[in-house]
């Protein structure tokens, strides 16, 4: 760790207790945004891979109650 870092790091643990949670949720937020910019790529990109095969006819679609029934059954 720099010593900048540390530095930093130790003003910030002399921080009430409520201003340090919020400021790890801010830093935790700040990691987890290009993962979920990331992610959210990955999930349009299947949605419209999904969607091309209904549309096709690669795939068959069964409605949700059926589906819900079934797995119900399997899980008895």
């Amino acid at each position: 760790m720099s010593t900048t870092v540390e530095k930093i790091a130790i003003e910030l643990l002399g921080l009430p207790t409520e201003s340090r949670a919020l400021l790890a949720e801010k830093l935790i937020e700040s990691l987890d945004e290009k993962q979920d910019k990331d992610i959210e790529a990955l999930w349009i990109k299947e949605a419209k891979r999904r969607s091309r095969e209904i549309k096709s006819g690669k795939v068959k679609c069964k409605p949700a109650k059926d589906v819900l029934r079934e797995a119900r059954l399997k899980l008895k």
